[in-house]
């Protein structure tokens, strides 16, 4: 019955919100290899990176000037000391990858990471308690970042870890992200059974409208994935693997020109 009542009011929700031009922004973002980057997110979150490679990914980030580079939280330091002055934002995960973090964990880990200079915050979305049908505690949850985040001028992402939801599940989960006001909607960890779907993509996209972003993230390897992504309505890509895409699109774009 939960489940009817939260399709209803989504009608009438998504109803409200303007549309996004996927196809425009997929052609302006895979116009260059420049563009592309400013809407990729250079990923390192396995928990055997080094320093060294954590170094050599803020390189890449400055280099190639994608949107941020996407650290776990210890390197945080490091990253916002070696990237102080080049204009790329570190961003953190958090309550990752499980989500099961308890609320206060989760608000007092944003508050530390933006202290030490995160401006960008992948939090996961408390999955048990949506599946237990405890919305108003799941919003609560990423109310709690959303708020951290916007005190210190930081983007917010939620990830829903779709390939653990229903489509109602996935629904619902949109809505209560969009409820409480984050900068954007994240497919997943990458770290659970699957990762980004054009399908999942373009269902998030068609909830949010224009009302907040889509990131799509996990097995994104290819410049194949990320022009189908981003043709589905992704808004932002995480990727380990951007430097081989964007390096892919040069590559593609000289070839078209000889």
């Amino acid at each position: 019955m939960r489940v009817m009542e939260s399709n209803a009011f989504d009608e009438v929700a998504v109803a409200t919100r303007g549309t996004f031009d996927a196809a425009g922004f997929a052609k302006n973002a895979l116009a260059t290899p420049a563009s592309l980057a400013a809407v990729l997110d250079h990923t390192l979150l396995k928990p055997e990176a080094t320093r060294d490679q954590v170094l050599a990914l803020c390189h890449e980030a400055a280099e190639h000037r994608f949107a941020c580079a996407m650290v776990n939280p210890t390197w945080v330091p490091l990253a916002t000391s070696v990237l102080a002055g080049t204009g790329i934002p570190v961003g953190v995960v958090l309550g990752f990858p499980l989500g099961a973090s308890l609320s206060t964990t989760k608000r007092d880990e944003a508050r530390e990471m933006v202290k030490m200079g995160a401006r960008e915050l992948d939090m996961v979305l408390n999955i048990g308690m949506l599946k237990s049908g405890l919305y108003d505690q799941a919003e609560t949850d990423v109310r709690s970042v959303v708020e951290v985040g916007r005190a210190a001028g930081a983007v917010v992402k939620v990830i829903l870890e779709t390939c653990l939801l229903s489509i109602p599940e996935k629904l619902r989960a949109a809505e209560i992200v969009i409820n409480s006001g984050a900068d954007y909607l994240k497919t997943s960890t990458g770290f659970s059974t699957g990762g980004a779907t054009a399908a999942d993509v373009a269902l998030l996209r068609g909830i949010a409208g224009d009302s907040c972003g889509v990131k799509a993230s996990g097995g994104i390897r290819t410049l194949s994935d990320a022009r189908i992504m981003l043709e589905a309505g992704a808004s932002r890509i995480g990727a380990s693997a951007s430097v081989r895409i964007v390096e892919e699109l040069h590559s593609t774009s000289a070839a078209a020109k000889t």
